[in-house]
């Protein structure tokens, strides 16, 4: 499955803001010609899903788009100890957004922060609105049941998201209240995220369905929601996580890393438990991750005419990421560094200025960058025909997380041996040899290496402890910015919400 077509009538939904959570969107729809027969209500979830590639916000009114391989990625990534996009002259400023993700200085008037609240809490919406819609339709209440669950299944996964990034939140369940919604504490948002998945697994695909939302996903989503219990809640709970991990089936690890983030990577879905299917071919938009990554000039590396994509010279790795990686770990090739090389000319590409295009692990002066500084996101296969919109699929969940989710649980469980017997699964795949500990440092650094650039890494960066400690180019964090703030202009609009603590 690369990609599920979507009905004209669900367009009106993909576009709506949900800033607004009062805002009562049902009367704009109707069931009178649409949606009464199974392939038609089939089309109609279609829409919840290809919301998980975000949206465009300045066909209605705003002023940006929220697609999840840009803002959302850039929150996730820089904020930990993995990314960062330097100011680069006059690009890359836009207002000291980036710099205060960098420093960990972020205010509640961060467009980062609120392009994550917007893209969840448009998940969260479109799966109302599509329940609704589902349920007015003439299924029986058993079929009702099988579709819905998927739905509940993808508002979860984005709860686990806002949990994350937010804490307490409101929870919306419902198309047609009127009410503004109220905010809940984080407990409640846990205890809501592992009873949905509880409740509706049992209804959802079993085995392997590329691009749904399976069995294997809710396990795999719950595994992740008990690996960060302690931190959502206080309160660890290791051995769920371990039984969650043990319920996936049906997945092995690729013998090839970098299958997984082929441009056909849904043909090499071994490992792939759930992924964002895109493809030019069918107008999909968000997909442009490594261009925000490479220089100007790389084109000239990937075609000799230079017709490649635009290229964006932001978001690289921070100058400690890359000595961290073996010189014989395949990860590695994770990171473009080194010089470029012309297609046309096999002579080394010039930027702008004269200088060689080579691409440095060091970054001398964050807020004064030299273009080339910075290694770059080179985890995606690239093309020379590559369209703005990549075809790669952008990987959610794969099976290497839960063998890492599994190995971790054991090890705060004290089971050290079975934990390094998972670890070196992947080492080995990586081309590393097998190591005989762990401890929380090493553990944290074999996550780093298997799930760089993957989005991860602030998530564990936290479980870890970690970010709140001094980095590089930042200092020590306090305890509250282990959750971001509720944007104010959502504050502005909802007067039941509270911002949260220390901001």
């Amino acid at each position: 499955m690369k990609i599920k077509h979507i009905a004209l009538v669900i367009l009106t939904i993909l576009t709506t803001a949900c800033t607004n959570l009062d805002e009562v969107l049902y009367n704009t729809i109707t069931m009178d010609n649409y949606g009464k027969t199974s392939s038609e209500v089939q089309t109609i979830v279609g829409g919840a899903y290809a919301t998980l590639r975000g949206f465009d916000d300045t066909k209605t009114g705003g002023t940006i788009c929220y697609p999840t391989s840009e803002f959302v990625f850039f929150l996730n990534e820089c904020t930990s100890d993995e990314a960062c996009i330097p100011t680069r002259g006059t690009d890359w400023y836009d207002g000291g957004v980036y710099q205060q993700l960098q420093y960990h200085t972020w205010d509640a008037r961060n467009k980062t922060i609120l392009s994550a609240w917007k893209y969840n809490f448009q998940g969260v919406a479109n799966v109302n609105t599509i329940i609704y819609m589902v349920n007015k339709s003439s299924l029986t209440d058993a079929q009702k049941n099988i579709v819905n669950a998927e739905l509940r299944g993808l508002r979860a996964y984005y709860y686990y998201n806002l949990l994350d990034l937010f804490g307490g939140v409101p929870i919306v369940t419902s198309f047609e209240t009127a009410d503004v919604p109220a905010q809940v504490s984080r407990d409640s948002v846990f205890r809501f995220v592992e009873k949905e998945l509880a409740s509706v697994v049992e209804y959802l695909p079993a085995g392997v369905a590329y691009g749904r939302f399976t069995q294997n996903v809710a396990y795999t989503l719950l595994a992740r929601l008990y690996l960060n219990a302690g931190v959502f809640t206080g309160t660890p709970r290791w051995k769920d996580c371990q039984t969650a991990c043990e319920k996936v089936k049906g997945f092995s690890l690729n013998n090839n890393f970098f299958d997984n983030f082929a441009t056909d990577n849904d043909q090499k879905a071994d490992e792939i438990i759930f992924a964002i299917p895109y493809d030019h071919k069918q107008n999909t938009v968000g997909n442009y991750l490594p261009s925000m990554s490479y220089h100007y000039n790389q084109k000239y590396a990937f075609s000799a005419d230079g017709t490649y994509p635009w290229c964006g010279n932001g978001i690289c790795a921070k100058p400690p990421v890359y000595a961290t990686f073996d010189a014989s770990d395949i990860r590695r090739n994770s990171l473009m560094v080194g010089d470029q090389i012309s297609k046309a000319t096999g002579e080394v590409i010039m930027m702008d200025n004269g200088s060689p295009l080579s691409y440095t692990v060091d970054i001398a002066d964050y807020t004064k960058a030299i273009q080339n500084e910075g290694a770059r996101l080179n985890k995606y296969q690239w093309r020379a025909d590559d369209k703005w919109e990549r075809d790669n699929d952008l990987v959610l969940m794969r099976y290497a997380e839960v063998v890492m989710m599994k190995a971790e649980a054991n090890y705060r469980q004290g089971f050290t041996t079975t934990a390094v017997g998972l670890v070196n699964q992947l080492r080995k795949r990586a081309g590393l040899g097998d190591i005989s500990s762990l401890d929380d440092a090493s553990l944290e650094t074999e996550w780093l290496h298997e799930f760089i650039f993957e989005g991860l890494r602030r998530n564990t960066n936290i479980r870890f402890g970690t970010f709140f400690n001094a980095g590089w180019n930042k200092g020590v964090t306090p305890v509250y910015r282990g959750v971001f703030p509720i944007p104010q202009n959502v504050l502005d609009l909802n007067k039941n919400l509270t911002q949260n603590q220390g901001y």
